[in-house]
Order: structure tokens, then C-alpha cells, then sequence
């Protein structure tokens, strides 16, 4: 037990290694380091509640879920070794200063006033370019320069450990080193006995990890137990060039996988290049049309190897960084012009992680894009989380949209799904999307038949992709009739935010149904259905103007909708108005808009608005989407809420969307999921 005299001490030397650092835009709860799959997704908790304070040295990179991947980097200069990432010994360097992008973690350095280091972690995002986008890579830039104007002798060294292979670190770990025709050096590591489509604490249980620089004279590496490999550069500043071939268990005498370069006398600017990264071949498995088949991952149609992989993601360095800047002014003049420098600062963290938790998978006939419920649940494909996830793809590439909502639809009009209503996911655990052919699901009926609605005309309608809607018709239409019988006076249910309990007469789930109806009058004209058309607008204006009666407490000072019909002493935040902007509805009257945005400010907190009146917590995703239809004021009031709370929050796992809105600490467990796509709202309506 930390004793107060102890705790107040480890907080003062935090504070005392953090002040040396500066962060820009804001000193984020978890640094994004390699984010680009389920399973290609790595932190450096910074947060003060169990974190370092946002240095990269003196604490081990993590996995999403808690588990150290030991990632370790040491520097020798002029014969002095230094840690500047992970834990391994030495004395840590200095951090000067953090600064985040959507597509970057970048930390300068200072060794000893003698050197400086730029270090930068680059994660590709590349939403038009699927042929990148596909490939589970991620870029280590480390520059080095003289600072005080001398010549140092320098040498560099890396390595990962095999925790990053596997989350059961009692199985085997099996290794070997080589280098590709085009003089790539790589160790990959693997788990000796594959398990496809296995998950151990949400690492996977098949796949080949790749630690890879460019082979030269300088380069020395080696593999084997952390000690002997970090001991041998602390002591001789090179590698012995061996391989241990003693294949053991991961947590047995750790094995690493190390590289050292000897960058010789430092004067000017030397950059060192490092890629890590998976290949499964096969990704994901599936129940569709023609049953459960094997799906592959997306990059097998476009390259014959692995090794061809290794060699295309190396040499695609430059242009890669040149897209990633290209990406991160896109966001960073929108997301100024939208919202201001804060909301800058909630879009530009959130973006790795959104798509962090995707991946496409298919061939070059069909594609699919594939979401993993990122630590709450672990479901594939989640229709309600897709759902506040959907911002970001609308803004950044909407034909993808598609490929998410391709399986679902598959799935379901295969006769796969024997309710009448959206299904919930599409399968209990990832990769797993083999459904659930006996129809027991987390039951959302409401929920997800209006997420459905509304996401398939959002996808049309950026697309001009009328076609896709009389595709689906039927199904849309099922779904319609489900909400027609059921949304107007919701049954007792959960909606998306099952963790606060279910509740009969939602107000805002029943909004979300009704603005369904409405999709679907809109869905029904464009496909030359005008009947259908006619009777879903004649019910959905029916529902709407009924719905104003019945969960609005018009008495109130001020008047706001409740959080169920007839509660008038409550409320919540009505995000799923959301979705009558983003389909340019024009359905709800604008008076809803303005008492709304006149509301929220008089129950806002120190770090935000609560999700509804039974709890302290909300959800940053929907703030955001409540945000993005406010009146200017009360929009600025959300941004600047949740900018102060991802500056200031305890908490130490990446962005979580859950958060007590008092404390700042968190709401639950959520933590890396992809809702947080859900920031982009207000970017989504520019589109």
C-alpha cells in the first residue's frame, strides 16, 4: 500500500521529469506510438494515475489493453549510454517536448547537451489508397544531430521483445533474422504454434511481426535474453551479429530482437529508419452469402510475400510521409475553421485510434472494411458503433462506408439472422464474423434498425449511390416497418449506452427511430417508391409532431427534452438529432435546435455535459455530435470542455469516450475504442 508521504513524492518526480517537457497541442492521457489495426496497436500511457507523465523514457510501451510490448531504444554518446524509450537501465535522456499529429507522435530530446534527438512514430492513414491502407505497417523515424556544436561519437540501438507476438506469454515464441533482396534487415517473430482467428487478451494468436532498418556495414544485430542483448551494446556499443535458436516460452529469459547502428562522428543531421509490422494472410472469418469462408487480408492481392510487403512499406517512406503531412493540414484547417485550436486537439488524437481499430479484407473482386469493438465488448462489425465511429469515414472517404456496411447487409439478407429487426453485431468476438444464426445477439431492435437507416442513406447519398439503396430495399424496408410498430413509445430496452441500464419511453432513442422513418421516406423517393415514399413521411411527421408532446418538459425553466416521456426532472443529451443534419433532413423543427443548445449550458461541469441525468459520466462522442448542431456558444462550450479534459485527465489508456465529467477520471472501462471517429462530427457535416 503507497503510503501519502509516498504518493505525494511520486508526484512531485513526475512533475519534475514532465516539466523539463513540453506537449503540443495538449499532453494526451496515452501517446499514439504504432495504431493501425486491432492487433497493430501501441501506447505510451502518459497519464499521471499510473503513467510517467508523457515521457517516452523510464516506462515500457504497452498494448491497448495493459500488457507491456517492451519497445526500447538506447543511445551512446561519446562512450555514455542513455534510455530514450522504454525501461532498460540507463540514465534517460531529456525530454524537451511532445507533440502529436493525426498521423504522428513526434518527441525531441536532449542526451547529455550534446546531442538531440527528433523521434518520430508514423501511422500511415490512407483511406483513398487501399493497396497502403491495407498494409498493418508503422514507421520509426530517429534523427540525431550535434547541439552543442562538437563532433560525438554515437551509436543507436533498438529492439522489441516477443510480448508484442502473443498475449499468452506462456506460449512458445519462434524467430529468425535475414535480410530481403533489396537489403532490408528484419528479425520476425512469430508464435510458434498459430492459432488462426485466436485472440489472447485481444492480442492475436497467428501472424508474423517484422522489426525491420536498413542492412549496412554499421548495422550489427542480435537476439536473446533482454539482459544479454542490452548488456552487449551497453557494453561494447554493437551487437555480436548472432541468433538464438533456444525457442521458449515469451516470459522465459525475455527474448529481443535487437539492431544497433554505429552512426560513427555525429556532426549534422543522421536519420536512422525502422518499420514494424503484421502479416496474417488470412484476417478475418466470415458468415455470408455462400457460408462461413476464410477472408484475406486485403494486401495478398497486391503483393506475392510477406518479404515484398517488408520491402514496399521501407522504400514507401517518403512518399508516405509526404501523404501523412498532406492528411494532417487537411484536419488541421478544417478542424480550425470548424472548431477552433481546441477542437484541433480532440480531432488530430482521435484519428489513429478510429481507424486503429479496422481493417480491410477481401480481394481485388470484393472488399470488405472490418471494425473491431475495441475493449468494451470485442464484437465484430457492431452496428452501434459503427454508428458513432461513421463521422470519420464520412469525412475522410465515404466509399468505405460501404465496405463496413457490405457484411452486415450480407449477413442478414442471406437469411443468416432470424429476427426481424438489425441485427446487434456480427459476431460475438473478433476476427470472428461468423453472426448469430440463432438470433441471440445483445438485443437493440430500435437501436440498430435506426443506425442501419440512417448509415445507408448517409452512404448513398455521398456517394450519389441510389443503386445501393434499391440493392438493400427490402431489408431497409423490414427494418423500416420494425420501427414504425416500436418507436414512437420505445419498449423497456437498452440503447447504445447499454452500461447505463434499460429504460422504457426514451426520448432520444425514440427520436433516433423516427428520423429512421424519415431515412426511409427519402430512401423510398430516390429509388422510385413514391407510395412507400408518401406513407413514411405522412408517419415519421405523425411521430415527430407527438414526439414534441410527449418528451420535451415544456414547463421547465429552461424547457429541454427529458431523458424518458413524463420525466420532467430529467434529461440527456439529445445526440441522435444528429442524424436529421446529416442527411439534410430539414425534418425537426429548428426549435428543438435552439432550446437545446440554450439548455446544456446551465447542467454543464468542469470537463462537460453529462450523458443524461442518472450518472456524472458522458461520452465524448456524443458530446461531439451534440456539439456539431449547437448554436455557436454552446458548441464552443463542448469543445472547450473536452480539449481541457484530454489535457487534464488522470487516466493513462488510451482516449477513452467514457469519462466522469467532475473528476475527469474514468466513466468504466472503455478505453482505444473507434467511437472516438465520432469527434469528426462537425467535419462530416462539410461534406
Amino acid at each position: 500500500m503507497k503510503t501519502p508521504g509516498r504518493i505525494l513524492a511520486l508526484a512531485a518526480a513526475i512533475f519534475e521529469l514532465t516539466a523539463a517537457s513540453t506537449f503540443s497541442p495538449a499532453r494526451p492521457p496515452a501517446i499514439p506510438l504504432a495504431v493501425k489495426s486491432p492487433y497493430l496497436n501501441f501506447y505510451q500511457f502518459a497519464g499521471s494515475d499510473g503513467g510517467n507523465g508523457g515521457l517516452l523514457a523510464g516506462e515500457w510501451p504497452s498494448f491497448w489493453a495493459g500488457q507491456i510490448a517492451a519497445w526500447t531504444g538506447m543511445i551512446k554518446v561519446d562512450g555514455t549510454t542513455y534510455t530514450w524509450m522504454g525501461n532498460p537501465g540507463p540514465q534517460s535522456v531529456t525530454q524537451k517536448s511532445f507533440e502529436y499529429t493525426s498521423t504522428r507522435s513526434v518527441f525531441i530530446m536532449d542526451v547529455g547537451g550534446r546531442v538531440e534527438m527528433n523521434i518520430t512514430f508514423l501511422s500511415p492513414i490512407t483511406p483513398e489508397d487501399q493497396k497502403r491502407q491495407s498494409l498493418i505497417f508503422s514507421y520509426l523515424d530517429v534523427g540525431v544531430q550535434s547541439m552543442d556544436g562538437h563532433s560525438h561519437d554515437v551509436q543507436l540501438y533498438t529492439d522489441v521483445s516477443a510480448e508484442w507476438v502473443a498475449g499468452d506469454h506462456s506460449s512458445v515464441a519462434q524467430w529468425e533474422y535475414d535480410t530481403t533482396s533489396d537489403n532490408i534487415a528484419y528479425h520476425r517473430v512469430y508464435r510458434q504454434t498459430q492459432l488462426e482467428f485466436s485472440e489472447t487478451s485481444d492480442q492475436a494468436d497467428w501472424g508474423y511481426w517484422y522489426w525491420a532498418t536498413k542492412n549496412s556495414e554499421k548495422l550489427t544485430y542480435q537476439s536473446g535474453a533482454d539482459v544479454d542483448v542490452r548488456g552487449a551494446f551497453q557494453s561494447n556499443g554493437k551487437l555480436a551479429n548472432t541468433k538464438d535458436t533456444n525457442f521458449r516460452p515469451i516470459n522465459q529469459d525475455y527474448p529481443v530482437f535487437g539492431f544497433s547502428v554505429d552512426l560513427g562522428i555525429v556532426t549534422g543531421s543522421v536519420n536512422t529508419l525502422y518499420t514494424i509490422g503484421l502479416t496474417q494472410e488470412q484476417a478475418i472469418q466470415f458468415d455470408g452469402a455462400t457460408g462461413v469462408v476464410a477472408l484475406a487480408s486485403l494486401w495478398t492481392s497486391y503483393f506475392s510475400s510477406e518479404t515484398e510487403v517488408l520491402s514496399f512499406f521501407y522504400n514507401d517512406y517518403s512518399t508516405a510521409a509526404s501523404t501523412a503531412t498532406s492528411l494532417d493540414n487537411k484536419i488541421a484547417t478544417d478542424s480550425i475553421a470548424a472548431g477552433g485550436q481546441d477542437y484541433l486537439t480532440i480531432t488530430s488524437l482521435s484519428a489513429r485510434q478510429a481507424l486503429g481499430a479496422t481493417q480491410l479484407v477481401g480481394n481485388s473482386t470484393k472488399q470488405y472494411f472490418f471494425l473491431k469493438e475495441i475493449s468494451s465488448d470485442g464484437n465484430t462489425q457492431t452496428v452501434d458503433v459503427i454508428f458513432p465511429f461513421y463521422p470519420i469515414l464520412l469525412y475522410l472517404q465515404p466509399s468505405l462506408a460501404k465496405l463496413m456496411l457490405d457484411p452486415l447487409l450480407e449477413n442478414q439478407e442471406s437469411g443468416q439472422y432470424p429476427n426481424k429487426y438489425s441485427m446487434h453485431d456480427l459476431g460475438a468476438h473478433y476476427p470472428n464474423a461468423t453472426g448469430h444464426p440463432d438470433g441471440k445477439d445483445e438485443p437493440q431492435p430500435l437501436e440498430e434498425c435506426g443506425n442501419m437507416l440512417i448509415m445507408t442513406l448517409a452512404y448513398a447519398q455521398r456517394n450519389n449511390d441510389n443503386a445501393y439503396l434499391s440493392q438493400h430495399y427490402n431489408i431497409l424496408k423490414q427494418w423500416t416497418q420494425y420501427l414504425i410498430d416500436e418507436a414512437l413509445v420505445p419498449a423497456d430496452q437498452i440503447s447504445t449506452d447499454d452500461f447505463a441500464g434499460s429504460l422504457a419511453n426514451q426520448t432520444d432513442l425514440a427520436l433516433k427511430g423516427i428520423i429512421g422513418i424519415q431515412a426511409m421516406a427519402v430512401i423510398a423517393n430516390l429509388t422510385d417508391n413514391a407510395v412507400d415514399g408518401a406513407n413514411y413521411t405522412d408517419i415519421a411527421q405523425d411521430y415527430i409532431t407527438q414526439w414534441q408532446t410527449l418528451g420535451i418538459a415544456h414547463d421547465a425553466n429552461p424547457p429541454h427534452t427529458t431523458l424518458a416521456y413524463g420525466m420532467n426532472d430529467t434529461h440527456g443529451l439529445l445526440y441522435n438529432l444528429y442524424g436529421d443534419k446529416l442527411l439534410k433532413l430539414n425534418f425537426v423543427p429548428q426549435s428543438v435546435y435552439d432550446m437545446q443548445s440554450a439548455f446544456y449550458p446551465t447542467v454543464e461541469q468542469k470537463y462537460g455535459v453529462p450523458l443524461d441525468t442518472r450518472h456524472n459520466y458522458t461520452k465524448s462522442d456524443w458530446e461531439m455530435w451534440t456539439a456539431a448542431i449547437a448554436s455557436d456558444s454552446t458548441k464552443k462550450m463542448f469543445i472547450s470542455d473536452l480539449a481541457k479534459w484530454i489535457n487534464e485527465t488522470p487516466t493513462n489508456k488510451a482516449l477513452t469516450d467514457w469519462y466522469d465529467v467532475q473528476t475527469g477520471d474514468f466513466g468504466g472501462g472503455f478505453t482505444a475504442r473507434p467511437v472516438v471517429g465520432g469527434h469528426f462530427a462537425l467535419l462530416a457535416l462539410q461534406n
